[in-house]
């Protein structure tokens, strides 16, 4: 009886942690700033090295990251964007992380795009929770601040790209969670599958391009399901011949 209890307490909390995070699962979404144009030829782009998290999703919904998941993921993602450096249409080149402030600074950059790119995906991608000054036609007005041109290697690039993404897969307990849940005609997602990649202009530190899903597809933890994953991050991306995920 008591494991019984302690189970419905369970649910029910994930029911809540669901029903609380759902508006969060907005669609694919695409935003470029008004105006802007890649130019033609020449443009020199650094890429990030990219922000990988990948776990499980627990039953009442928390994320619990898998050390061996991760480092699979980030093997397939960077042979994946490798693969497709050459169909973005610029000379891209990795950034090459330093140590000790040097290396402490690019972190935090990454994690400033994420905190962004989140700010975006809620307050103006997802129409309910859209702020009053991003409502207008063609608004597209975000900085990540202009201090990112004095990160040390970005002295002669042009843009700075990130990349984000974080995977949770549900866990047994969680699928049953949405089933029991379903019984009571509430719907409850199994997995997290969240995706950014954006352009950041280096001299004036505003983002120009971002792509954010937070259903992607594509397993990252295999080879197939990382190119996947970036041919849908990376769709759109300026002067780009990236196909699209679905039309492959």
């Amino acid at each position: 009886m008591r494991k019984t209890r302690l189970l419905a307490a369970a649910m029910a909390c994930g029911i809540s942690l669901s029903l609380l995070s759902a508006p969060a699962l907005a669609q694919e979404k695409t935003g470029v700033k008004a105006g802007f144009v890649m130019p033609a030829g020449g443009t020199r782009i650094v890429l990030m090295r990219p922000s990988v998290r990948v776990g499980a999703q627990s039953t009442g919904g928390l994320f619990e990251p898998n050390a061996d998941w991760t480092a699979r993921a980030r093997e397939n993602l960077d042979g994946a964007i490798r693969k497709a450096q050459g169909q973005l249409g610029h000379q891209v080149t990795p950034y090459e992380d330093g140590t000790g402030a040097a290396d402490s600074l690019s972190n935090q950059y990454r994690g400033l795009f994420t905190s962004l790119a989140d700010s975006v995906r809620e307050f103006q991608f997802f129409p309910g929770n859209r702020l009053p000054t991003k409502k207008r036609k063609d608004s597209f007005e975000w900085t990540i601040g202009p201090e990112v041109k004095n990160l040390p290697g970005l002295e002669n690039a042009d843009y700075v790209m990130f990349i984000t993404t974080e995977d949770q897969y549900g866990s047994a307990g969680r699928k049953a969670l949405q089933i029991f849940a379903a019984l009571g005609g509430v719907g409850i997602t199994s997995g997290v599958h969240l995706g950014y990649a954006g352009l950041v202009d280096v001299r004036t530190g505003e983002l120009v391009w971002l792509n954010a899903d937070q259903q992607m597809g594509g397993d990252v933890r295999t080879a197939e399901g990382a190119e996947k994953r970036v041919s849908q991050l990376l769709e759109g991306f300026p002067g780009s011949t990236i196909r699209s995920a679905s039309a492959q």
